[in-house]
């Protein structure tokens, strides 16, 4: 008996039909099955951060995540969040000047993490955003970084929002 079926995932907003076994998880759907590799495989055990994705709008880590549970919810990764004309996210723009990687493995995640920390109104100051940021890890120890990059674009997004 065959534990495969006929899944629809909507993919930063493109429509991917793929067959899965039903215990495939999100992380290896995209990687492996819609070709987006830019979601890391970590700790593959929901300790590390790297394949934070977005469902919906919340942040959700993707190896803890099975494909069939996210099925006809909108599901968002680090290439959905250009423009159509490449323009990136403020969060992205933050991060590449505020060198805010170094060996850039886990950039990805902690990214898709600060936006959500920016949306959720938890970047009030550097220890509410290290507070939500700690489920990230970086093994290269860019966190003094990272965390003036998600302040910089909290300050840029809000003021984005005030105009």
């Amino acid at each position: 008996m065959s534990a495969a079926r006929q899944l629809s995932l909507e993919v930063n907003g493109k429509r991917h039909n793929l067959q899965l076994d039903i215990r495939t998880t999100l992380l290896d759907a995209l990687r492996e099955h819609a070709d987006l590799p830019g979601t890391k495989k970590g700790c593959d055990q929901g300790q590390c951060g790297a394949c934070t994705v977005h469902v919906d709008g919340e942040r959700v880590l993707s190896c803890l995540t099975l494909a069939a549970q996210v099925e006809g919810r909108q599901v968002t990764t680090i290439e959905g969040l250009q423009t159509a004309d490449g323009v990136m996210h403020a969060v992205q723009t933050a991060f590449i000047e505020h060198d805010a990687f170094q060996c850039g493995y886990c950039t990805p995640g902690q990214i898709m993490s600060a936006i959500a920390c920016i949306r959720e109104g938890h970047a009030g100051t550097d220890d509410d955003i290290r507070e939500y940021m700690s489920g990230n890890i970086c093994r290269c120890g860019a966190y003094p970084h990272i965390v003036a990059a998600v302040r910089d674009a909290a300050s840029r997004l809000k003021t984005e929002r005030a105009l």
